[in-house]
């Protein structure tokens, strides 16, 4: 009785499954790869190049910190001997606590860094979403998918979007295109 009941309820499962089938069947899927077409944005290359920019006065920042750390260091190690206990022990927490801000401030400028390219790049992710979504409307695409993501694509039922959308955004085709084939011959 038990199995009947298995069996029926399989069978209800399946009769549910067939309207979805059919409605998967009419899904019009299209994909694209938003970070080679932001990639090839001047506007990418621009940001690029003020994020390294940053990087370099922080990195200078950071190395300051380290060489001023390493001195006190090295003139500490020397006059170790030297040293009273209570001297000693005074030093090494000044070098600890010299240590843990220079990590800090490390940590710090990584964030900062962060936050100053996410800050950057919103506009550009917004504006490369916002002509996915033209092109998708477009040519009727009900689904979009992230191209880097697939294992398989049968390009007689699916869309390559990149070159439309890459149009509609003003980058060469060129630019797009040999990175999309970049990324083509890596699936």
């Amino acid at each position: 009785m038990k199995s009947f009941h298995r069996v029926a309820g399989m069978a209800m499962l399946m009769l549910l499954a067939l309207p979805t089938l059919a409605a998967a069947q009419a899904l019009k899927i299209g994909y694209t790869d938003p970070e080679v077409i932001v990639a090839a944005m001047p506007e990418y290359r621009q940001i690029q190049q003020q994020l390294q920019r940053e990087f370099q006065t922080a990195q200078q920042a950071l190395q300051s910190l380290s060489a001023d750390f390493q001195e006190k260091l090295e003139k500490y190690q020397k006059q170790q001997p030297l040293l009273s206990a209570e001297t000693r022990a005074q030093r090494e927490r000044e070098l600890q606590q010299l240590q843990q801000e220079l990590q800090q401030s490390a940590a710090q400028k990584d964030q900062e860094l962060a936050q100053k390219e996410q800050e950057l790049m919103a506009p550009l992710l917004e504006k490369v979403q916002a002509a996915i979504d033209e092109v998708a409307k477009a040519n009727g695409l009900t689904v979009v998918l992230r191209a880097p993501a697939l294992i398989y694509v049968d390009e007689s039922k699916v869309m390559d979007i990149t070159e439309a959308v890459a149009r509609k955004l003003g980058i060469p085709i060129e630019d797009a295109q040999a990175s999309t084939g970049a990324a083509a011959n890596a699936n």
